[in-house]
């Protein structure tokens, strides 16, 4: 059976109501992108912060009701704050045609697979993590890209030993390259030392740039170090590219792992599929005895895994020499890829590719 035309899922749109306006959802302007593929729809719901709430019981009927239209595998319907206010269009006039609003092309299609790797807090060294796996993966002989999608606090360029201002080509910017990764970063644009105080509509702009204006080229594969939470970036992220998956950091603790929980769901709400969990600072390793700690627990992410009914990608140990290796601009898995750190970044990687490759 063949997927519903978007015009169909506007019809079906259009039978439920806005609280807000009190018109139905097209009629009203809601209606942001609509994609179709392969039986799984998505659409945006254009609001703001201040209605979002209002709005969520009205985002779970759209969403019901277009996942029981034939043809439908799934359905995920999200709020968006991408427009500060959602537009109040006046009521079309009863024989008026209903506009369609420009689709935006997919971003990153020459890239193989994208891949978030993404957490539910911070703190809990989800940067540290995305770089060493990209580096990793390089180590493989995979073409690979780093995206720094943490505007608020990109970490990239010190992590990497990256500095400067990324070369142009035409209208398009040249990542930056260190350890065989093409890496780009909000960081390289501006001072280290300036805040970027941006609201929501501003930082998905910025984000939509370092996807859309940089010449990446073909790559296996790009990992795309999320900011924490579950905000305007991840948002960004499930409707302009088409992600192959999300990994998810966690440290053993249970307060953690209750975020990271959350950041399951979201992904699982935009049909992102969830890669596995990684737990990392899992245990202390003494760097003169070998002896091991578990200071924040042990094994708390492996079991969440198994709750949650996802893989258990690998543990990382928390490690001075993982630290001091960031800081240095060189990740430890180029640093020393022999080490328990290394070894363990890499083993991970692996299993990591291997999913992909297996899933494409």
């Amino acid at each position: 059976m063949s997927s519903p035309t978007p015009d169909m899922l506007r019809q079906t749109l259009a039978r439920v109501i806005d609280p807000i306006s009190g018109r139905d959802l097209v009629a009203s302007g809601r209606v942001g992108e609509i994609a179709v593929e392969d039986g799984v729809v998505r659409v945006s719901l254009l609001t703001n912060r201040a209605q979002a709430a209002a709005l969520e019981g009205v985002r779970g009927k759209a969403e019901a009701l277009l996942a029981a239209l034939p043809g439908v595998r799934k359905a995920a319907v999200v709020l968006t704050a991408h427009h500060e206010t959602a537009p109040a269009a006046p009521a079309p006039a009863p024989n008026a045609a209903v506009g369609k609003p420009a689709a935006k092309p997919l971003l990153l299609q020459n890239v193989r697979a994208v891949v978030a790797v993404a957490s539910g807090k911070g703190g809990v060294g989800k940067s540290t993590t995305a770089v060493n796996l990209a580096v990793a993966l390089a180590r493989l002989g995979l073409k690979v890209g780093l995206l720094d999608a943490d505007i608020h606090g990109p970490s990239l360029p010190v992590m990497l030993g990256l500095h400067g201002r990324p070369a142009l080509d035409g209208d398009q910017m040249v990542p930056m390259e260190a350890f065989g990764v093409k890496a780009m970063s909000i960081g390289f644009l501006v001072e280290a030392e300036t805040p970027m105080i941006w609201r929501g509509p501003m930082v998905m702009g910025a984000l939509e740039q370092l996807m859309g204006q940089v010449a990446w080229g073909a790559l296996d594969i790009m990992l795309v170090d999320m900011p924490p939470g579950t905000g305007d970036a991840q948002l960004t992220m499930a409707q302009r590219v088409r992600l192959s998956g999300a990994v998810i950091v966690s440290t053993p603790q249970d307060v953690a792992l209750s975020d990271a929980r959350r950041g399951v769901k979201m992904f699982e709400r935009t049909l992102v599929p969830v890669l596995g969990l990684i737990e990392n600072m899992s245990f202390f390793c003494c760097p003169n005895c070998q002896h091991t700690t578990p200071i924040f627990g042990h094994g708390g992410a492996k079991a969440e895994a198994a709750k949650l009914g996802t893989e258990f990608l690998g543990e990382i140990p928390l490690q001075l020499d993982i630290r001091t290796a960031s800081d240095a601009g060189t990740p430890v898995v180029a640093a020393d890829p022999g080490g328990v750190a290394g070894q363990a970044f890499a083993a991970i990687a692996k299993r990591l590719w291997q999913k992909i490759d297996m899933g494409s």
